[in-house]
């Protein structure tokens, strides 16, 4: 539909002048507060709002690098779902998307060369791509390209991601605000921004002057998974010495759905004997009947803002870039009880445990 006819019918539907809705969508003063309110909510509901925003996408061809994992579900379902935004974000433009698996760290730069080299290469989205090799080809090819989930060293390409520290940080500082005072962390740390999310924690202690040590406060996983998660667990209750935490901080949904298995097969409670929160995108709504309480980890909107920023990249290519950082989204269900000062843990004694 042309945009004359949209005005023409957001006045029909406002009951407004075309004239009057032209001024609105312009921006111009001369309009009241009524009547902005009724045409942007109308141009909302119409889409306009979203056309105006995005504008044209001035190419045909764009190729997204990414870990092979990337492109199976099973194997790492949030870059696929990432991918799969970004998908959608283009459906509304005719351009040509392809894809190519690169490494994340010694990539192969002879593949890369080739595929931007290529005439229907006109722009790049590099997710997961942490090579500051192919970084620097990126840069010095000149064409087009936004990084995602990852960063620049030498600040010559615009990325989006995660605020990951801060959500680490927010997330442990709820816990805090909760009462809670002795957290364990469950984090998988194979990679920087899991280091960040561990920083933003530390951070969070640091700030309520508590204490962070690793050998008592931090268990490492080296996969996602929930079968490691439950296994890891499951080994630190069995060697635990003295009270259990109040609480346990885990990098994952399915790190969480391990975890409560685990302690639901030791005999506890979520979260009567022991609260338990996640720091991920893919929303569990309920692991095992316990609503998971987590931070939600921006996940769709890292292909939508990336498509967004290549728009603008595209129509301003000598403008400056930076980073864009994504905040999480708090969620409270009821895998998190909130511990009243002065008083302590419902006593739980379990194959030795007290709590």
């Amino acid at each position: 539909m042309s945009k004359k006819l949209k005005i023409a019918e957001i006045a029909a539907q406002t009951g407004l002048s075309v004239s009057t809705v032209s001024r609105v969508l312009a921006g111009k003063a001369n309009t009241s507060e009524k009547a902005r309110l009724k045409v942007r909510a109308c141009a909302a509901q119409l889409g306009v709002m979203d056309d105006m925003a995005a504008g044209r996408m001035l190419l045909n061809s764009l190729v997204v690098f990414a870990p092979q994992r990337a492109f199976d579900e099973r194997s790492d379902i949030f870059y696929h779902r990432v991918i799969q935004r970004i998908s959608s974000a283009l459906d509304a433009y005719e351009v040509r998307l392809r894809y190519c698996a690169l490494e994340e760290n010694d990539s192969d730069a002879n593949l890369f060369l080739a595929r931007m080299n290529e005439a229907e290469t006109e722009a790049a989205i590099l997710l997961g791509i942490d090579d500051p090799h192919i970084h620097d080809l990126a840069a010095d090819l000149g064409k087009p390209c936004v990084l995602i989930n990852s960063r620049d060293s030498r600040m010559r390409l615009p990325a989006v991601a995660p605020d990951h520290r801060l959500i680490g940080e927010f997330a442990a500082r709820y816990l805090f605000e909760m009462g809670h005072r002795e957290v364990v962390n469950l984090l998988c740390l194979r990679r920087y921004t899991m280091e960040l999310r561990l920083a933003g924690i530390r951070d969070a202690w640091e700030a309520h002057n508590l204490r962070f040590d690793e050998e008592r406060n931090l268990i490492a996983a080296q996969s996602f998974s929930a079968k490691e998660s439950e296994a890891l667990v499951a080994e630190y209750l069995s060697t635990l010495a003295g009270p259990l935490p109040s609480a346990l901080l885990v990098g994952g949904d399915f790190m969480a759905q391990g975890a409560v298995n685990a302690l639901q097969k030791a005999g506890l409670r979520v979260p009567q004997d022991i609260s338990v929160m996640s720091i991920d995108g893919f929303n569990l709504a309920a692991i095992q009947d316990v609503p998971l309480t987590a931070v939600h980890v921006p996940r769709d909107e890292l292909g939508e803002e990336a498509v967004r920023m290549l728009q603008h990249r595209l129509v301003r290519p000598q403008a400056a870039c930076g980073t864009l950082l994504l905040n999480g989204t708090l969620v409270v269900r009821d895998s998190v009880r909130r511990i009243r000062p002065g008083k302590g843990h419902t006593a739980v004694q379990r194959d030795g445990l007290y709590d």
